[in-house]
């Protein structure tokens, strides 16, 4: 089975920040990271090279494939800011007319920049994406 190239670094995640060239993305992370820290009561971490992560979680699929991943967290795209929901949008589906300009994927909300949406809408959609993930993988945490 394959394994994930993405794995947690000790990279600085105040160096990839300061990285980054759009200062509007560069204050849209800064602020990303208060709120993701805020809701998770994690420190951030760089995952790879490009994605800051907050916590982790052990899954396991009913293929057999394993790994461990962090709960949630942003990367600073040079279309967009992608936020990782990664238990998804069950239950939250009436929140999303409610965010502000967006487009969504399975895990992923694609943001422009922090000003087109609603920060407690986004706050609210973050928290169930993780409590979504920890009842689904709560044998495993």
């Amino acid at each position: 089975m394959a394994e994930l190239k993405t794995k947690p670094t000790d990279a600085s995640v105040e160096d990839f920040i300061d990285s980054v060239e759009s200062e509007t993305k560069r204050d849209d992370c800064r602020e990303l990271l208060k709120l993701i820290g805020k809701i998770t009561g994690e420190k951030p971490k760089m995952w790879g090279d490009s994605i800051v992560g907050f916590g982790d979680y052990h899954y396991k699929y009913k293929t057999g494939r394993e790994g461990d991943w962090f709960l949630s967290g942003f990367s600073p795209r040079k279309q967009s800011m992608t936020i990782y929901m990664m238990g998804g949008y069950e239950g939250s589906e009436d929140l999303l007319p409610k965010l502000g300009k967006h487009k969504t994927s399975v895990g992923c909300l694609y943001v422009n920049k922090l000003a087109d949406i609603d920060l407690q809408i986004l706050e609210k959609l973050v928290k169930n994406s993780i409590k979504l993930l920890k009842t689904r993988y709560k044998e495993h945490n």
